[in-house]
């Protein structure tokens, strides 16, 4: 890609990203969703390949519908209220809408088809920008409009999502789509909690998107694309796969890792809510998701060499491991006895 095309559409993301989390009217936050959802199509098709082609479509037309449907959420309650601010989102039909679009921005299910495909059609860095950066403008909406949410549909769409998400991913043999719905599933965790605790939903992506950035920069350091060139990653960077496995674990949720810390925080407030039989059910259904992480970790620790016929023998990777990854790997492992502070800084 052209080095002043990469430049403009880098900016650009930052610059969508930067509009719609700082701006308090509609049209504002609309726009820097737009200049986000162009910014990103580039990216999506670089490659030119048919699959990469097709995966830019698909995300256009899916954004663009919820993009509209978000400007006509806005324009409704702005019709009924006379208001355009974003945390005066009062009218019941206007919040109902807003959900939708906001669920088919992120891919939470019933809309979740689109995610899964797109993110396979693109490269590791572009599928890492689609799981973490991309979906910070519509939480932060989510978080603005918190108060005026529909508790019982975000709770459905939050199990669902966390049920499909593990279902879903037991199958795949793509390291893209088990991502994906690995992405679905945590999405699921953040909904759930986000009309009783914003910020907790805030501090879990934060800490979702350390993890899913560490693992993404692991794989691509390896180009271990599907299970097989996975499980034989192992002769090129031994220490980057021990440790790969367990940033897995870690976005497993499992104790003494970080990523116990968002499904502790978000289970305890649930209790505290009084939503006890909610808690155990999505605890209960990220147990799913929890054996895709445990293969996936197994499979980047088999010692096998690379012998399979379908690709080129690969041995040790003569470049060193990025400072970046090595400093994310260790965040993704070990901020666990951090989480008082982490807790106050929140």
């Amino acid at each position: 890609m052209n080095p002043h095309a990469k430049l403009i559409t880098s900016l650009s993301l930052l610059l969508g990203t930067t509009i719609t989390i700082s701006s308090n009217h509609w049209v504002m936050a609309w726009t820097g969703l737009e200049i986000n959802t162009l910014a990103i199509i580039p990216l999506i098709s670089k490659s030119h390949h048919p699959r990469a082609i097709e995966a830019a479509i698909k995300y256009f037309l899916v954004q663009a519908a919820a993009s509209a449907l978000v400007l006509f959420s806005s324009m409704s309650n702005a019709w009924t209220t006379g208001q355009w601010d974003i945390t005066q989102l009062t009218h019941p039909t206007s919040s109902l809408l807003l959900t939708t679009a906001i669920a088919m921005k992120l891919g939470l299910v019933p809309f979740h088809f689109w995610f899964p495909e797109v993110l396979q059609g693109s490269s590791l860095i572009t599928a890492l920008l689609l799981s973490t950066m991309m979906k910070f403008p519509p939480i932060t909406l989510l978080f603005l409009t918190s108060h005026s949410l529909n508790p019982t549909l975000l709770t459905t769409m939050a199990i669902a999502s966390t049920a499909l998400g593990g279902w879903m991913g037991l199958n795949q043999t793509q390291v893209r789509k088990i991502l994906a719905f690995s992405s679905i599933s945590h999405l699921g965790w953040m909904a759930i909690i986000i009309i009783y605790s914003p910020k907790l939903t805030l501090l879990t992506f934060y800490l979702y998107s350390l993890m899913t950035t560490t693992v993404f920069l692991t794989l691509n350091t390896t180009k271990a694309l599907n299970l097989s060139m996975v499980m034989t990653a192992w002769t090129k960077t031994p220490t980057l796969s021990t440790t790969l496995m367990l940033a897995l674990l870690s976005l497993a949720g499992l104790p003494p890792l970080t990523g116990f810390l968002p499904k502790w925080l978000i289970i305890q407030e649930l209790t505290k809510q009084e939503m006890t039989a909610t808690a155990t059910i999505i605890a209960l259904i990220s147990l799913l998701g929890l054996f895709f992480y445990l293969r996936l970790a197994y499979y980047s620790t088999i010692t096998l060499p690379p012998n399979s016929a379908n690709h080129m023998k690969q041995w040790h990777i003569n470049k060193p491991t990025s400072t970046m990854t090595a400093t994310l790997t260790s965040l993704s492992i070990l901020l666990l006895p951090l989480s008082p502070m982490i807790l106050t800084a929140v």
